[in-house]
């Protein structure tokens, strides 16, 4: 484990610096794609300065994910196995000390790649997309934040026209509000699957004679990031290939989505490479926010109120090359971006009323960067138990 210092990055100036006086910074985890580290960045929320830790670890990093009380961050490796870490973090240095390892593959598939994990609502299971294996999986987190067994496998079925979808390969899992249901985004199957989820086991399964319940995509069209508005009514589908947003209705009785509206994230004189990576709605349901790998853009859009259908209102460049994801702050003032080929964090500010977002000009480098996670507090350091 290696620590290393950089100067504060500021904000633009005029940005007032006493907006969160007593407010103790935030730890900022990135993955980094092929690299097998993971970095870390303090970062002042009222101030809106980046100070780089380095790396703060050595191990495989396809995505990470922070528990949102304890000070537990969740690493899933790109290896063979379908490893995920779970480290301790010093609140007051930024440095991780592993504590658990766990394989969500029973039989190793040959190739790694865990595509993306992410904790529920309540922060009491951890979902798991392997795109290597073509699975889901479910596994329980206990009130410390440690790992338990895994819960659930369920195998997704299905392809698609393109050369990289020869088979299924889930790409995001959700639980729905209810915690009735599971939703998988498939890339290779161009499917959202829908399984049944207990929220009391966290299993995840599907009628032994029919399968899932699914929506089906357009052939090709690579289905990559999956986010619920704010209401529970609407759901919002990245593809990745087709590089587009689909506004589904979704029926939390029955497990049902529906078809409603289809929006580009490609400008209208778009030429080459189409990818769409990231997806977010803002805590306040008014804003999604998207990211563009083909042009290298954020993208915009308003939320209609009534129906949730949207309008694309702003285009930006990203600031950097291939964003590979970004993150919305908790506060809803910042987002960061994780731009993998050009090897940067940039900052950008978020006008909540407008949604519209201006870039600070504010960046650390980090090899890679593939995903970002947060460790907010509320209170000093050696917050959070041991």
């Amino acid at each position: 484990m290696t620590m290393s210092a950089a100067a504060a990055t500021p904000l633009l100036s005029g940005t007032p610096a006493a907006a969160a006086p007593d407010r103790p910074s935030d730890l900022l985890y990135i993955g980094t794609w092929g690299q097998g580290q993971v970095y870390a960045v303090r970062f002042d929320p009222g101030r809106g300065t980046m100070t780089s830790l380095g790396s703060v670890a050595h191990v495989s990093s396809n995505w990470v994910a922070a528990h949102p009380t304890r000070p537990v961050l969740y690493v899933a490796g790109g290896e063979q196995g379908g490893y995920i870490r779970v480290f301790r973090i010093d609140d007051a240095s930024g440095a991780l000390r592993q504590l658990d390892e766990i394989t969500v593959e029973p039989v190793p598939t040959g190739s790694g790649g865990l595509s993306y994990i992410g904790l529920t609502r309540k922060a009491d299971a951890l979902l798991v997309a392997d795109f290597a294996a073509g699975s889901a999986v479910t596994v329980p987190v206990g009130p410390d934040g440690g790992l338990r067994a895994v819960a659930s496998v369920v195998q997704d079925v299905g392809s698609g026209p393109s050369p990289r979808q020869s088979g299924p390969h889930p790409h995001y899992v959700i639980v729905d509000p209810s915690r009735r249901y599971a939703l998988v985004a498939d890339f290779g199957a161009d499917r959202v699957f829908v399984y049944d989820y207990d929220p009391a086991t966290h299993r995840m399964s599907a009628d032994a004679s029919e399968g899932p319940g699914s929506f089906a995509t357009a052939p090709g069209s690579g289905p990559r990031r999956l986010a619920f508005h704010p209401n529970g009514r609407t759901l919002y589908l990245l593809n990745e290939l087709t590089a587009d947003i689909q506004v589904l209705r979704w029926d939390a009785k029955h497990g049902v989505l529906t078809a409603r509206q289809i929006v580009p994230t490609n400008s209208a004189d778009h030429t080459g490479t189409t990818s769409a990576a990231e997806l977010a709605v803002s805590r306040d349901g008014r804003h999604v926010y998207t990211s563009n790998r083909g042009e290298n853009a954020l993208v915009v859009f308003s939320v209609d109120p009534a129906t949730g259908l949207l309008a694309e209102t702003q285009r930006l460049p990203c600031a950097g090359v291939t964003p590979w994801s970004f993150a919305l702050h908790p506060e809803g003032r910042w987002l960061f971006v994780a731009n993998e080929a050009s090897g940067s964090v940039n900052l950008f500010a978020v006008d909540r009323a407008s949604g519209h977002l201006t870039d600070t000009g504010a960046s650390v480098a980090v090899p890679n960067p593939d995903c970002i996670a947060f460790r907010t507090r509320t209170e000093g350091p050696g917050a959070g138990p041991s």
